[in-house]
């Protein structure tokens, strides 16, 4: 699920769950099936890119990036979250880079997404140092509709159209090979 999170835009919708705005966040399907995104990023110094997952089997993880940031992937961190209804002390974060941008992520308990539902805010420091504060406005709105592309991602691949078996696979190869049925 993280590498799907971090291909934003080689997404594709899975299972034909369309992707959709809702306010400002971004519902996407993950391209392997294993549930689903949102994404919203903040016009800021370094555009701070925030992406919320979800996958199928309930579990969610919280990445952050900014092309300003120095974290190298792979670093491991611990982080204090703050949501306008919650304390996350102490949460171990793992560094990753994507699209020009370096970040870390994070996975959190089962109770996680409908308390970022609830939040109004997200603040995250690194020991006294502020990584970013945040405003989640929508962000109810946008998790249940993060929970119905997740459903729908359950429901099971979408049928393919039909291909023409008279039309090998690679055409432009020696020996031709066909289409699989």
């Amino acid at each position: 699920m993280i590498a799907s999170l971090l291909l934003i835009s080689l997404a594709a919708p899975a299972q034909g769950y369309t992707t959709r705005d809702i306010g400002e966040w971004k519902i996407t399907a993950a391209r392997d099936g294993d549930g689903c995104f949102m994404t919203r990023i903040y016009p800021r110094e370094g555009d701070t890119t925030l992406l919320f997952g979800l996958s199928a089997d309930g579990s969610n993880r919280l990445t952050l990036l900014n092309a300003n940031w120095s974290i190298k992937p792979q670093d491991r961190l611990t982080l204090d979250y703050r949501l306008s209804n919650r304390r996350l002390p102490k949460q171990p974060a793992i560094g990753l880079a994507s699209g020009g941008k370096q970040g870390f992520v994070a996975a959190f308990d089962a109770k996680f997404p409908g308390q970022f539902a609830a939040a109004t805010s997200l603040a995250i420091f690194r020991g006294n140092t502020p990584v970013e504060r945040l405003t989640l406005e929508g962000t109810g709105a946008a998790i249940a509709e993060l929970k119905r592309c997740v459903a729908a991602s359950k429901a099971g691949p979408a049928a393919r159209p039909a291909t023409d078996d008279t039309i090998p696979l690679d055409p432009f190869a020696e020996s031709k090979p066909k289409r699989k049925k």
